[in-house]
């Protein structure tokens, strides 16, 4: 683990691909485990993960679908109806929010496997429906009538499982779930993005569902109240807490299509800036995917400790050496994104807990 946090130019020096840090940073990053620490529940198994460049946003969502489909479409048949988790992270910020033509690639694949019913479902941190109708996803039932397209407010439908989190005093506390996320019967197909994040370092599919999961007060609702915001009691509560909603919702988890078409760098998720990165990736395996996105990102693997976690504890595999790469050479496609400003906060969590009362015993 690491003894200490980077300092901020440290970090920002190796987020611009600086080859010379300094002796401190040789020796914080010497210290770390090499390549990742060891999990928990070995996964000796190997995904899948699809990736995909082009100039379509489109065709590219649609083309990494379909580069899985012999992973897809048999679980497809199993299910009632299919839900798609956009990341809708503002209302008014399309950098920051899947876009349409993303959801249009997914449903293009989608309509060629199955007669819906489908929802588009989101529970935004602010209203659901407003960014619905800026990105002109009102648009989309009337372009697919063949799979009975519905939008859906998850906060407004107010259906939710109670799961236990850690708050910032490491107690538990009850968090309510968007129901329709645990649902046997629903095919769920994760919308994210290639962004930068200012708690997790990076936020990809594993982030958009955890977080996407917890409620807050329904419109018009009088009592004002927010579960997402039970997830910021600390930096290391975060990730343990995004560990905890993870393994509560992956068992419902169908395949993810990240947009990397214009991903974001720098202050994410909501006030970076755009890098034409031009991928899509896509997999059944969430964790797999993430890590392949975090490779395009040139992002340490080591630093989202939310998806060590998950791979630790046999969500997913996030070993790139049993990861099969289906498309694009990773090498070809793999961009330096600039890391929040503030990377030092974020990564206290690999180092050790201080303030605490000496050892019992």
């Amino acid at each position: 683990m690491l003894t200490r946090a980077l300092s901020r130019r440290e970090l920002l020096q190796a987020g611009a691909g600086v080859v010379t840090l300094s002796a401190a940073a040789r020796r914080a990053l010497a210290q770390a485990p090499a390549p990742l620490p060891s999990p928990a529940i070995p996964l000796d198994t190997r995904a899948l993960v699809s990736l995909i460049h082009g100039e379509d946003r489109r065709t590219m969502a649609y083309r990494a679908l379909k580069e899985i489909d012999a992973r897809i479409a048999p679980e497809l048949k199993k299910k009632k109806y299919v839900l798609i988790k956009p990341n809708n992270v503002s209302s008014e910020n399309q950098l920051a929010s899947t876009h349409a033509d993303t959801l249009r690639g997914i449903l293009d694949y989608l309509s060629e496997r199955c007669k819906g019913p489908l929802y588009i479902a989101e529970a935004a941190a602010n209203d659901t429906m407003t960014g619905f109708e800026n990105f002109h996803y009102t648009r989309l039932a009337g372009e697919y009538k063949s799979l009975q397209v519905k939008l859906l407010d998850l906060n407004a439908e107010a259906k939710y499982q109670i799961l236990p989190v850690l708050d910032f005093d490491l107690h538990l506390t009850p968090v309510r779930l968007a129901a329709r996320l645990l649902d046997p019967d629903a095919f769920i197909l994760c919308s994210a993005i290639l962004k930068t994040h200012n708690t997790v370092v990076a936020t990809l599919s594993v982030k958009n569902m955890t977080l996407g999961a917890p409620l807050h007060f329904a419109p018009g609702e009088t009592s004002r109240w927010n579960d997402k915001r039970k997830y910021h009691g600390g930096v290391r509560q975060t990730h343990y807490d995004m560990l905890l909603t993870a393994q509560k919702l992956q068992p419902f988890w169908g395949a993810t299509l990240i947009d990397g078409y214009e991903g974001m760098e720098g202050n994410g998720p909501g006030a970076g800036t755009p890098v034409p990165s031009r991928i899509a990736i896509a997999s059944t395996d969430y964790i797999a995917a993430d890590r392949v996105s975090l490779e395009a990102m040139g992002i340490d693997a080591r630093w989202p400790g939310y998806l060590l976690y998950c791979w630790q504890a046999g969500l997913g595999q996030y070993d790139l050496n049993r990861i099969d790469i289906s498309g694009e050479n990773l090498a070809t496609v793999r961009r330096k994104y600039q890391l929040h400003n503030d990377m030092d906060r974020e990564l206290e969590w690999m180092g050790p807990m201080r303030d605490l009362p000496p050892k019992l015993g």
